[in-house]
C-alpha cells in the first residue's frame, strides 16, 4: 500500500492566526476562550456566554494577543471575489490551506500536478449565520428577492473544498465530509485513502468551522451540552478530565494538513513531519448524543487504527484525546483509553499512559476539531513534546493517567493517536508515526 506523510500544516484558531502562533501559545498554557458578551445582547441572554473566538483587531482577548499578524483580517487571506462568495468557515479553510501549502514548499500551488492533487475539507454546521439571516428576511417579507444570489453557494459545506480547488486549479478528488465533531479526522483519513488507492499524490485535508451564533449556542445549550458555570471566568470554562468539568465550550477555526505519497515527497525533497499509518472508524449504535458508558465505540476506533498501522498498543507514546470537558464523554473516553493501554500494552500503571486534551485552550471547534487536534498530534510527534491539558486542577479517582496537567512535557513521541467523536455515535482515530 502506498504510504502517506504529512508535509505541510496550516491553522486558524482561537489562539491566533497561523500554526506558529497557535502552537507556541498552546505549549505556553495560554487560553483562547473569551466572553461572548461583546458580540451583542442576544449573546448576553444565553446561558452559556463563553466561546473560543478567532482573535480579530477589534477584540484582542484580555489584551494578550499583541502580535498583529496573528489577528484575523479576512482581506489578508481571501480576494474581494472570494470574500463575496464565501462564508466565514470557507475563508478560514482558504487561509489554513494557503499556509499549509506554503509550509510544504508548494506556495500558490506551484509544482503540483492538478490532476493528482485533491482537497478534502469538511464542516460540521457550516454557514449558519447566512441561513438564519436569510430565513428571517424572507419570512418577514415573503419576497424571494430578499434572498442573495449567492445564498446557496455560500451555504453549501462542500464549497469549502470547492473554493480551494478553484483557487489552485486542482482537478483531483474533491470531497467534503460532514460527520459532526468527527469531520476533521474523517477528512484527513479519507484523504489518505485517496492517496493509498492511487487517486492522488497530494491531498489538502482538514476541517473548518465558524458558527458562533446565538442559534447554535442556544441549540447546544438546550441539549445541555455547553458549560454555563464559568461565564465570569471564560479562561477556566473548558477543563477536560477535571472534577469540575460541566460541558463543552464552542469554538471556531480551521486546520489543514498537506498529505503526500511518501515517494512523491522524497522526490521533491520535502520536509516530512510525520507518517499517517492508521485510520480507524466505528459507530456506537447507541444514542443520539451520549457515548457508550464503557467507551466501547471509541475503543473500537482506536483498535482499528492500530490494526491498519500494524502495531500494538505498547507502541503508543501519546494520545490526543477528544475529551470535550463533558462529564459523560471524558469518562467514557478515559475508560476506553485505559482498556486499550492497560489491557494489551503491557503497561502496569495508568500513570504511564500519556493523554492530553487541547480543548482546554481552544474549546471545541466542532467540524474543525479533529483537524486541529491532528495537527497538534503531528507536532507532538515531530517535536517530542506533549501539549498540556489546561485547567486540570483536581481529578476523581478513575482519572489516574498522565494528563499533562497545565504544563507541556518533553517526552519521546514515536507514535501517537488522536481521537474524534461526534453526535450520532460516529468515532474516528488517526495514528501518526515519526518519520525515519
Amino acid at each position: 500500500m502506498r504510504r502517506v506523510v504529512v508535509t505541510g500544516l496550516g491553522a486558524i484558531t482561537p489562539l491566533g492566526v497561523g500554526v506558529k502562533r497557535t502552537w507556541s501559545r498552546l505549549l505556553n498554557g495560554d487560553c483562547g476562550i473569551v466572553s461572548t458578551r461583546h458580540l451583542g445582547d442576544e449573546f448576553k441572554a444565553l446561558p452559556s456566554q463563553v466561546a473560543g473566538l478567532v482573535p480579530v483587531p477589534k477584540h484582542k482577548p484580555g489584551g494578550r494577543t499583541t502580535d498583529e499578524e496573528s489577528l484575523w483580517r479576512a482581506e489578508d487571506h481571501v480576494s474581494p471575489t472570494e470574500l463575496r462568495q464565501t462564508a466565514r468557515f470557507a475563508q478560514y479553510g482558504l487561509a489554513a490551506s494557503a499556509e499549509a501549502l506554503a509550509d510544504a514548499g508548494l506556495e500558490g500551488g506551484k509544482g503540483l500536478d492538478p490532476e493528482m492533487t485533491g482537497v478534502t475539507i469538511g464542516s460540521g454546521i457550516g454557514n449558519l449565520s447566512d441561513l438564519y439571516d436569510t430565513s428571517v428576511a424572507y419570512s418577514t417579507s415573503k419576497n424571494y428577492r430578499k434572498i442573495h444570489p449567492l445564498f446557496v453557494p455560500r451555504l453549501l459545506i462542500n464549497l469549502g473544498a470547492g473554493h480551494i480547488s478553484m483557487r489552485y486549479g486542482l482537478q483531483g478528488p474533491n470531497h467534503a465530509v460532514t460527520t459532526a465533531c468527527t469531520t476533521g479526522a474523517h477528512s484527513i483519513g479519507d484523504a489518505a485513502r485517496f492517496i493509498h488507492m492511487g487517486e492522488a499524490d497530494v491531498m489538502i485535508a482538514g476541517g473548518a468551522e465558524s458558527c458562533i451564533h446565538p442559534l447554535a449556542i442556544g441549540g447546544f445549550a438546550r441539549s445541555r451540552s455547553l458549560v454555563t458555570a464559568f461565564n465570569e471566568k471564560p479562561e477556566g470554562a473548558s477543563r477536560p478530565f477535571d472534577k469540575d468539568r460541566a460541558g463543552f465550550v464552542i469554538g471556531e477555526g480551521a486546520a489543514c494538513l498537506i498529505l503526500e505519497e511518501l515517494e512523491h515527497a522524497k522526490a521533491r525533497g520535502a520536509r516530512m513531519y510525520a507518517e499517517l499509518i492508521g485510520y480507524g472508524n466505528s459507530a456506537d449504535a447507541h444514542h443520539l448524543t451520549a457515548p457508550l458508558e464503557d467507551g466501547g465505540g471509541a475503543l473500537l476506533a482506536m483498535k482499528k487504527a492500530l490494526k491498519q498501522a500494524g502495531i500494538s498498543p505498547s507502541k503508543i507514546d501519546y494520545i490526543n484525546a477528544h475529551a470535550t470537558s463533558t462529564p459523560l464523554g471524558d469518562k467514557a473516553e478515559n475508560q476506553a483509553i485505559k482498556t486499550l493501554m492497560l489491557g494489551e500494552s503491557g503497561r502496569n500503571a495508568p500513570n504511564e499512559i500519556n493523554v492530553s486534551s487541547t480543548k482546554g485552550a481552544i474549546g471545541h471547534l466542532l467540524g474543525a476539531a479533529g483537524a486541529v487536534e491532528a495537527l497538534f498530534t503531528v507536532l507532538a510527534v515531530h517535536q517530542n513534546v506533549l501539549p498540556p491539558t489546561i485547567n486540570l486542577d483536581s481529578k476523581t479517582e478513575e482519572f489516574d493517567c498522565n494528563y499533562v496537567a497545565n504544563e507541556a512535557q518533553q517526552a519521546e513521541v514515536g507514535i501517537a493517536l488522536t481521537n474524534s467523536f461526534g453526535f450520532g455515535g460516529t468515532n474516528s482515530s488517526l495514528c501518526f508515526k515519526k518519520c525515519a
